[in-house]
């Protein structure tokens, strides 16, 4: 139970900007805590691989251990932004080639994209995604490192497993550059990444254990708008103010969020407001962020975006540009059940407990180009619990436990997590069978490019 807390003093103004208070943060945690007590772990009516060869994929992953881990290491050291992962994606080459695996660099429309893939005999073909780019500032605050090694793991312990024949079909990994704003799997997909691949695991690290959590749809609208300089002092009656029309669209924007679906978010910044007080600006601009749950909704609420920025250059005189997705948009995740269910037993071995859907709240959660795939191919995306529950996704806090041996249990759980429900679609047609239904049932594949205009 929270306490009540003493009187607060009026807020006095300072040098230092005032913290934020930890009382519904706090309220959040607690509430997890206490719905995790009593929920049931996703289950699964399927057998999937047999026993003995899900015993002999995960030891072929725990003897990669010291490769993986020195994988993570190595580009947690050495953090690269997007499109520019030149060095992790070449230590990912390296890896693959060292277990007698070629690596393709610089396919499906990007340098620093990669893809390999080993067959044997007839079956599904199951795609392990891995990032590896990093953020400004802050290295590897949202654990890539993380993503990277698990799958590279996850995909040779396959490997493993079709060279000694236990299963058939093919293992696919693909390298995906600039999941922090770049959308490269949305590049990718277009130029025919995903073309007959059944199904796709990939993982991410978190602050909870979670077998599904959901990630908001996000686009992005860059607002320009064209005034009329002017004296500020001697004419400003001369003047049609460009600054004017961004203020307008923000406060607009601003009003409009009361009335816009919880888990719905719109933010953005001033990107140009200007060049001296006394003068009129001519031309300024702001960048939005639009986040939404659902293909429909996002779609909706983009478009109510739209008209605030629209009527904020009518009120101020302003001739105006909208620029959407300068760079491709990413949708809701669509989650599966069927494979979720197949990650949560896996994960039991390795002694974690994955949430089900709704016990880790559906606001904590930000947007991933994994969405874009997902709605093409049936896919998960667990979240893997690497720091605390008050640590949050990007932040110098989160990057830091990424590199900490939490990071590396991380990496090994995962990447066996992964490996083991890749096998299960391998072997268990009647299991592939259901995924796929599943998938169809929820709207099956989605136009993206058509989706998005």
């Amino acid at each position: 139970m929270v306490e009540p807390r003493a009187q607060r003093s009026p807020a006095v103004p300072g040098t230092e900007p005032a913290p934020p208070d930890r009382t519904y943060l706090a309220s959040l945690l607690a509430g997890v805590e206490r719905a995790a007590v009593t929920a049931a772990p996703l289950g699964s009516r399927f057998h999937g691989a047999p026993e003995d060869v899900l015993d002999a994929t995960e030891a072929a992953v725990e003897a990669l251990s010291g490769e993986l881990l020195d994988l993570s290491h190595r580009l947690h050291a050495n953090p690269e932004e997007a499109f520019a992962e030149h060095s992790s994606v070449g230590a990912v080459a390296d890896l693959l080639t060292a277990h007698g695996v070629r690596a393709q660099v610089g396919v499906h429309g990007l340098d620093t994209a990669l893809r390999a893939a080993v067959s044997a005999g007839d079956g599904p073909t199951v795609g392990v995604l891995a990032e590896y780019d990093a953020l400004p500032g802050v290295g590897h605050g949202c654990g890539h490192n993380v993503i990277c090694a698990s799958a590279v793991g996850a995909f040779l312990g396959l490997v493993h497993a079709l060279r000694s024949g236990a299963v058939g079909g093919t293992a696919l990994l693909l390298g995906t550059p600039a999941e922090e704003g770049g959308g490269g799997k949305e590049t990718m997909a277009r130029a025919g990444a995903l073309d007959g691949v059944d199904t796709v695991v990939m993982l991410h690290p978190f602050s909870y254990d979670v077998a599904v959590q959901p990630f908001l749809g996000r686009r992005q609208v860059r607002a320009t708008y064209r005034g009329v300089a002017a004296h500020a002092s001697a004419q400003p009656f001369m003047g049609r103010n460009a600054l004017d029309a961004v203020v307008a669209g923000y406060q607009g924007i601003a009003m409009m969020r009361q009335h816009i679906s919880p888990a719905d978010r719109v933010h953005g910044i001033v990107l140009d407001g200007g060049q001296r007080p006394n003068v009129v600006p001519e031309r300024a601009s702001a960048e939005y962020y639009v986040r939404s749950a659902e293909p429909g909704t996002l779609a909706d609420l983009c478009s109510r975006v739209e008209a605030v920025l629209v009527a904020a250059a009518a009120m101020t005189g302003c001739g105006y540009e909208l620029e959407w997705d300068r760079q491709p948009a990413y949708l809701p995740i669509r989650a599966n059940l069927e494979l979720a269910a197949r990650w949560t037993l896996h994960q039991r071995r390795r002694g974690r407990t994955a949430l089900p859907p709704g016990v880790v709240p559906e606001n904590l959660s930000g947007s991933t180009d994994l969405g874009n795939v997902s709605v093409r191919v049936p896919a998960i995306h667990p979240m893997v619990a690497v720091a605390g529950p008050e640590v949050s996704l990007h932040t110098a806090e989160f990057a830091r436990a990424a590199g900490s041996p939490s990071g590396d249990a991380g990496v090994l759980d995962g990447a066996v997590g992964l490996a083991l429900t890749a096998l299960d679609v391998l072997a268990d047609a009647e299991l592939l069978a259901s995924v796929r239904a599943e998938f169809e049932a929820a709207g099956g594949v989605l136009d993206v490019e058509a989706f998005l205009g």
